[in-house]
């Protein structure tokens, strides 16, 4: 990058932080009338969009942290209650968990084996969409158990070295389009696993903000939740495989070519004793927090349900106390230090502190939605109200961070409910994932789509909205069509 386009990179970021500190401590001050809205109201809606604005043009991390503080010098609450609040709410300390756990999966390269697992399966030889559909498959399953970075950092490299060894260039069709596939069908397992990330953040925000409603909060049942995620992601990685195979059409005669034994030239050592013990503790972690909702009424379920929080730190721990040629089994410090997305904690840090005070009583934004909204809703239907909420859905996620649609869009859900009767479980669970699996078009869309625009020397981003609006208009549809469905029979 040349001197005189980092330089202008830093004026437009100064710009923009300006800008964005300027709605945050302006916004309160402009005359509006927004019927239930309190002066604290107008204080956290300020802060929510000037946040909003800055997750959009600056670096996430210190706007959230910055979103945290403003919230701290307003009315709202003290600094102390907001740093209490924001950084021990148990989802938060959670999600920093299993970001270790699923970091130290990186961090001592088991990883590596998964992905050389895809990539080395005999039946995949001379069949190049087999060959695709497995790849999407790896990327859809890192991505939900593990993280979307990984599924892609996973696959690209290991594609790269296929091209070159097929004679594939920058430029020609086949690349670009497989490359595309990963980062979507990584996007469509994001949202799969209840207790990861995003959609464990999504989850615990909606259950807080219908903690008032006159029959509880809407917990959302995982294994129901994570059925309908799967389900609909194999039908969508099915839908979007064979787009590119039958539409796109892109040049595949070289994979032909392909054999799995080019993989095994440059064998993987075996696991060692470290890289077993951390694997298997993974997996039982992930059995811990899933067999709950599968099962509930055999015995000791309860409690593990009760204590999944504590669960993650409980795992964490028991792999840091064992320890092999005097070394803990899991560095932590080293494995925080590489492999901790800050970004993403800070964001979904902030995200649920900021959906929570904007749901407050004290803010009357919930009042302010119900006013404003229950006209449209009038004798709307679910269909047509999920159809309307996820076409909103689907165009807001892709000008700003899937995760802050997503909590501005729940209340909207609450309001709709509250006033129609209708089960919000299915419609805030199609919501989740359908904001988070269709951020793909645009880069401000989620940091996985910032990483596809990153790559212009193998996909130039004219190919992106190209390949991606199609795939998302596919997702839409298989949501509508199967999605409706399913989630009102499961739940």
């Amino acid at each position: 990058m040349s001197s005189a386009t980092v330089e202008k990179t830093k004026k437009s970021t100064i710009i923009h932080s300006i800008i964005g500190l300027a709605i945050m401590i302006g916004f309160r001050f402009l005359p509006l009338n927004l019927p239930e809205i309190t002066p604290v109201g107008m204080q956290v809606v300020g802060i929510f969009i000037g946040t909003l604005y800055l997750w959009t043009f600056v670096d996430p991390a210190w706007a959230s942290l910055m979103a945290i503080a403003m919230i701290g010098f307003s009315d709202y609450a003290t600094m102390s209650a907001v740093i209490t609040s924001a950084f021990g709410a148990p989802v938060t300390q959670q999600v920093f968990f299993l970001m270790i756990l699923s970091g130290s999966l990186v961090y001592y390269k088991i990883t590596l084996y998964i992905g050389r697992f895809f990539l080395t399966r005999k039946f995949t030889n001379g069949k190049p969409w087999v060959l695709v559909a497995v790849i999407c498959v790896g990327a859809y399953l890192i991505a939900g158990f593990i993280n979307c970075f990984t599924a892609i950092f996973l696959f690209w490299p290991i594609l790269y070295d296929i091209f070159d060894e097929l004679g594939y260039k920058k430029g020609d069709a086949f690349p670009r389009v497989v490359l595309t596939l990963v980062v979507v069908c990584a996007l469509i397992g994001f949202p799969m696993a209840p207790y990861m990330q995003n959609g464990l953040a999504l989850l615990t925000n909606f259950a807080t903000i219908t903690a008032n409603l006159p029959d509880g909060p809407v917990v959302v049942n995982n294994a129901a939740y994570m059925a309908v995620a799967i389900i609909l992601g194999a039908c969508m990685i099915t839908a979007v495989v064979l787009w590119a195979k039958f539409v796109i059409r892109p040049d595949v005669s070289k994979l032909k070519n392909y054999d799995v034994d080019m993989l095994k030239r440059n064998p993987l050592p075996k696991m060692d004793t470290r890289q077993r013990i951390i694997a298997a503790g993974f997996i039982l972690l992930v059995l811990g927090l899933m067999i709950p909702s599968l099962v509930p009424s055999l015995p000791g379920m309860a409690f593990l349900s009760q204590n999944s929080y504590g669960l993650c730190i409980f795992v964490t721990a028991a792999l840091a106390a064992i320890h092999i040629n005097n070394k803990p089994v899991l560095e932590i410090p080293k494995v925080i230090a590489s492999n901790v997305n800050w970004g993403a904690y800070f964001i979904i840090l902030a995200a649920i502190y900021l959906g929570n005070a904007l749901t407050s009583d004290s803010t009357g934004v919930s009042a302010f939605l119900s006013v404003t909204l229950s006209p449209m809703f009038d004798g709307m239907s679910s269909t047509v109200f999920i159809i309307f909420l996820l076409v909103v859905a689907g165009v807001l996620t892709n000008l700003s961070n899937s995760l802050v649609i997503g909590m501005i869009l729940q209340p909207v859900v609450v309001t709709y409910c509250t006033q129609t009767g209708a089960n919000p479980a299915p419609i805030v669970t199609l919501l989740i994932l359908f904001v988070l699996l269709s951020a793909s078009m645009t880069p401000a869309a989620s940091p996985f789509a910032a990483i596809l625009y990153g790559n212009r020397e193998w996909v130039p981003p004219k190919y992106i909205i190209q390949y991606t609006t199609p795939m998302v208009l596919l997702e839409f549809a298989i949501t509508l069509i199967i999605g409706i469905p399913l989630a009102n029979m499961l739940m």
